[in-house]
């Protein structure tokens, strides 16, 4: 038998993971930067003083890079609080971490490790086997020069090779360089032609320098774009004028980043490109639901409420994410549903011209859809439900406790917005699961985790549960024991 230490337990990962999947620490529409930072650090707080196993176990979860990053830097700061055991999962758990965050955020991990004096034992054997890992450290002494600098002093490393470190410590004493990126570097002071050898983000700075005219400079080194930056370079270009001055693949796009995009393009685009982008994310929705190894239509019947309210449109740093989550849940939902129904909170019923406005009738469109007889029913939204207040929770308390209190229609509310005054994602109702959501292709996964949001398993089903993550997150990687 659980006791209510147990249960307040339980509740304090679940409250963890949703932050730690939707908290940026960026401005969202209802909240400024600075609250959730501060939000999301006593979060991080209490967790690694309270709960540290099931905190290093979230790294095995899909939680945002923002977050990933700050487990990090915890556990390794508190290292002395762990005993061996725990030091050696965490170990693990950190490495196989590493392996999947974006390098430049490691450099940053490694930057603000170095300022806050971390440099214990295991902190540069963990650093020193990421660095071992990087497939081409000529390459990050090109693209994040400084970063490899300061994490290889703070490692007490020397440079794979002898150039690199030059390169890095002393670049004017070589004439020439053997690696032909670092010598492309070398020569693209002085030589238009060698900017076109070197990544994007270092050769910009170079084309500036020579004065090379902006579209000459993305016609000539687009075949070095990586995918982001294709979407990045054409989501500048639209807002400048210039779509179309960098080809951007849609059949390989996740299908929330496929969302944003599409939601960027002004409606008469949308409009005139109708087929080409209804079938790439009906396409990215094929490939995310065979991911998750779900059986495409065996959901059964499967109604969505939707929002895109105007607090869909989020802020000026998260432009349209929320709104983009919702979109693509939409067509994930599609292909996971025998039969699907979609009931957005403005009614429109053209998911492909989907924009922020008006109110969040959430209470109206939740009667609605239980109208449609669904097995299961999903909620996205942030939760304010505003056209009537409070009418959504109603709408669920009466049909949880008089209408279907047996459960036989699964409800489940999917929040992309993370609340920083109340330390987790905004829920509508008590009877109903509430989930963080970050990504739709996570959608699946999440589904599942929020049976432990109702109230009717405990803190050993969810710790089963994580070690279960865990195990087949640390199966996946290179991760050395620690």
């Amino acid at each position: 038998m659980e006791t209510y230490g147990d249960l307040v337990a339980a509740e304090d990962v679940l409250l963890f993971v949703n932050a730690a999947i939707t908290g940026t620490g960026q401005r969202e529409f209802h909240g400024g930067a600075a609250e959730q930072r501060l939000s999301l650090d006593f979060l991080h707080t209490y967790m690694c003083v309270n709960h540290r196993g099931p905190y290093a176990a979230a790294l095995a979860l899909d939680i945002n890079d923002h977050n990933a990053a700050l487990i990090v830097r915890r556990l390794l700061e508190s290292s002395r609080d762990a005993d061996p055991e725990q030091r050696r999962t965490e170990g693990l758990l950190i490495a196989r971490r590493l392996e999947l965050l974006p390098p430049q955020r490691v450099y940053r991990l490694i930057g603000e490790l170095r300022r806050a004096r971390v440099n214990n034992r295991r902190t540069r054997a963990i650093l020193r086997d990421w660095l071992a890992g990087r497939p081409d450290q000529t390459l990050d002494a090109v693209k994040y020069r400084a970063g490899l600098k300061r994490a290889l002093r703070h490692t007490h490393l020397r440079p794979a090779e002898p150039e690199t470190g030059d390169f890095l410590y002393a670049p004017r004493r070589r004439g020439a360089y053997r690696a032909p990126l670092l010598d492309a570097w070398r020569r693209a002071h002085h030589q238009q032609s060698a900017v076109y050898e070197l990544p994007y983000t270092v050769a910009e700075s170079f084309a500036h320098r020579h004065g090379i005219p902006r579209a000459d400079f993305l016609q000539r080194i687009a075949p070095r774009l990586t995918a982001l930056e294709r979407l990045r370079l054409q989501e500048s270009a639209r807002a400048r004028g210039a779509a179309g001055a960098v080809a951007t693949d849609l059949s390989r796009m996740p299908l929330t980043r496929l969302a944003s995009y599409v939601l960027a393009l002004p409606p008469a685009d949308r409009r005139a490109r109708r087929t080409e982008l209804t079938d790439a994310l009906r396409g990215a929705a094929r490939r995310a639901v065979r991911a998750a190894g779900a059986a495409p239509g065996g959901w059964g019947r499967v109604t969505a409420v939707l929002d895109d309210s105007w607090s869909a449109y989020g802020s000026g740093v998260k432009r349209r994410r929320p709104l983009a989550a919702a979109l693509a849940c939409h067509f994930l939902l599609a292909e996971l549903a025998g039969e699907y129904t979609a009931l957005w909170t403005s009614g429109r019923t053209d998911a492909l011209l989907a924009r922020p406005s008006g109110p969040t009738p959430l209470g109206r469109r939740l009667v609605d859809a239980l109208e449609t007889s669904p097995e299961r029913l999903l909620i996205v939204s942030d939760g304010w439900d505003n056209a009537p207040p409070g009418l959504a929770a109603e709408v669920l308390r009466v049909w949880r406790t008089r209408l279907d209190p047996e459960r036989l229609v699964s409800i489940v509310h999917l929040n992309p917005v993370y609340d920083a005054e109340g330390f987790d994602v905004r829920r509508l109702a008590p009877t109903v699961p509430t989930a963080g959501l970050r990504d739709a292709e996570d959608l699946p996964v999440l589904v599942e985790f929020a049976r432990f949001a109702e109230g009717r398993t405990g803190l050993a089903e969810l710790t089963a549960h994580l070690a279960a993550r865990t195990e087949r997150f640390l199966a996946g990687g290179r991760a050395a024991v620690r």
